[in-house]
């Protein structure tokens, strides 16, 4: 701005100083014309008495004369000329003075040279005798005038230039300080000028409708990233060429990414940070303006990606999409789960059905020799008893699940309880001539006993089932400074290390011939992990084939 006004009021005096000078010379022009025409008329007029009084006379005493001085008879001849003979003239009765001068009484004319460089200005006056007296003068055109003074005008052209530079410069600085000096911080304070004050008025005013716009876009903002932030879903907004303009913590959670540069990567293509097909294809879909799902397997987790396109009003194309991120592993696992329960279930109920209906079969056609009737009846009753302990097992599993537990919570003494369930399964260990060894104290927690017993009679009925013959069962109750422990120890055939991590789960056998020739349903420790979780206690298992295994359940302090 400062250049501009500089520019400006340069131009803007140098004009000025251009249009002074013509305007200064066309009237000294003028002036010195006028006086010129004065001078001829008042020497004219001399002449004109001194001829009337002498007549041809004068001219031959006057010799000098300051200017041209003619005189002409009224049909024009030139009887006299102070400068050129006047037989070598000739007739002046067309020229402009002189017929302006016949009529009015004098006349005045003005010639210009050929070069326009000289003119010639005549004053003529017309006598009594009916002659005309003219007097001329040749005077510079104001083009020779100015050609003569060039060098003085171009010096005083220079030296205002100069001035004019710097009292610009000046000048533009004193107008512009106070602008750069304004306060925009608070435009109404500033001490300038008064035309300058509408324009604060309305900065003020604009200033204060944008900070609470900012306030209200900022505390948007603040609501969007909280909401955002503490979504357990991930979520992207990208633009049309699937840069990416924000997300949440979620989703670098998500799609495993530990962290973005909000500055330099906020910008950055969203396939760069997940390249998996899965995804790629939902970025695809959606920013071709249709809405996309799938399914994408990372690190063995599920997530189901939802991506939505973002039209601009009016028009087709989308200008970008919002993708969201769900964490379905469990659901899936859930699922998968679901599916081999009910696989697993139909396999396991179908087996006694089929051997019950056989049986009956038989028994219906009357085929079978009474003899056997007793040994078909008794195969019946035991793949009842099959199938109902299968069912009781079911439904527990089904309680566990849904936490639809009827009983309430009551103080159990874990030792006595132990206690109780070795006793019951006496019988059972002595067919292999097992041992029982209770170890510990009287532990009291508060805790669902039918849960409580469920879990410790399967764990000590698994412990006789899969140990060798004269093996040993050790049951101990400890208490720790993390809670209460149940430990369960045999001296079986142990649990390869490949199985380990699965033999919690439902109807999972590491060896299934043998399971099912000791008559397990193979929901038992699937059975003890619910009634874990149910307790909020934490279980662990230790295992070496062929020596045994060791089963430990830790219940918090909060059931002491």
């Amino acid at each position: 701005m400062n250049k501009k006004i500089f520019r400006y009021s340069l131009f803007t005096v140098f004009l000025v100083l251009i249009a002074t000078i013509v305007l200064i010379m066309g009237i000294l022009f003028h002036f010195f014309e006028k006086q010129i025409q004065a001078e001829l008329a008042n020497e004219a007029n001399f002449i004109a008495m001194a001829v009337e009084n002498e007549g041809l006379s004068f001219f031959d005493k006057s010799g000098n004369y300051s200017n041209r001085v003619t005189l002409i008879s009224s049909d024009g001849t030139v009887l006299f000329d102070s400068g050129v003979d006047a037989n070598k003239l000739d007739n002046h009765a067309e020229r402009e003075e002189i017929k302006e001068a016949m009529e009015k009484g004098k006349g005045m004319s003005i010639r210009y040279s050929t070069t326009l460089t000289e003119k010639t200005v005549n004053y003529a006056l017309k006598l009594s005798d009916d002659s005309i007296l003219r007097v001329s003068t040749d005077q510079y055109t104001i083009i020779t005038i100015l050609l003569g003074i060039t060098q003085p005008i171009l010096l005083i052209m220079i030296i205002a230039l100069v001035l004019t530079l710097a009292l610009s410069s000046r000048v533009s600085k004193a107008i512009i300080e106070p602008v750069n000096k304004l306060d925009l911080e608070f435009p109404e304070n500033n001490d300038t000028y008064e035309e300058l004050a509408p324009l604060l008025r309305k900065i003020a005013e604009q200033k204060q409708t944008i900070e609470e716009q900012l306030a209200a876009a900022h505390k948007k903002q603040n609501e969007f990233n909280l909401i955002t932030e503490n979504m357990s879903e991930g979520f992207l907004v990208i633009d049309q060429d699937a840069s990416l303009l924000t997300y949440n913590s979620a989703a670098l959670k998500l799609l495993d990414i530990e962290s973005i540069s909000r500055e330099n990567d906020n910008n950055s293509s969203v396939l760069l940070f997940c390249r998996a097909k899965e995804f790629r294809d939902v970025i695809s879909g959606a920013l071709s303006g249709q809405r996309t799902e799938s399914v994408m397997v990372r690190n063995e987790c599920s997530y189901s990606l939802i991506a939505n396109p973002v039209f601009e009003d009016g028009y087709d194309t989308a200008i970008g999409a919002v993708v969201v991120i769900l964490d379905i592993t469990e659901r899936e696992k859930r699922e998968t789960l679901r599916r081999e329960f009910t696989a697993n279930v139909s396999h396991e109920l179908k087996t006694p059905l089929t051997s019950i209906s056989g049986f009956a079969e038989l028994m219906k056609e009357g085929d079978v020799p009474t003899e056997n009737v007793i040994d078909f009846s008794r195969s019946i009753y035991d793949e009842a008893q099959r199938l109902i302990t299968l069912v009781n097992d079911i439904i527990k599993i089904s309680e566990l699940d849904g936490h639809n537990i009827s009983f309430e919570k009551e103080v159990i003494d874990l030792y006595e309880l132990a206690d109780e369930i070795i006793n019951h399964l006496k019988n059972e260990a002595a067919k292999k001539n097992i041992t029982f060894h209770l170890i510990g104290g009287s532990t009291e927690i508060n805790c669902v006993p039918k849960i409580l017993d469920e879990m410790l009679y399967n764990l000590c009925d698994n412990a006789i089932k899969y140990n060798k013959q004269n093996g040993t069962v050790n049951v101990i109750i400890n208490q720790t400074e993390n809670g209460v422990n149940v430990i369960v120890q045999d001296t079986g055939i142990g649990i390869p290390a490949t199985h380990q991590s699965r033999v919690f789960e439902r109807f999972y056998r590491v060896d299934k011939s043998h399971s099912k020739k000791a008559g397990g349903t193979g929901l038992g420790l699937a059975i003890v992990k619910h009634g874990a979780i149910y307790h909020n206690a934490k279980i662990s298992l230790e295992s070496t084939e062929s020596k045994g295994t060791t089963i430990t359940i830790c219940f918090p302090l909060t059931l002491l």
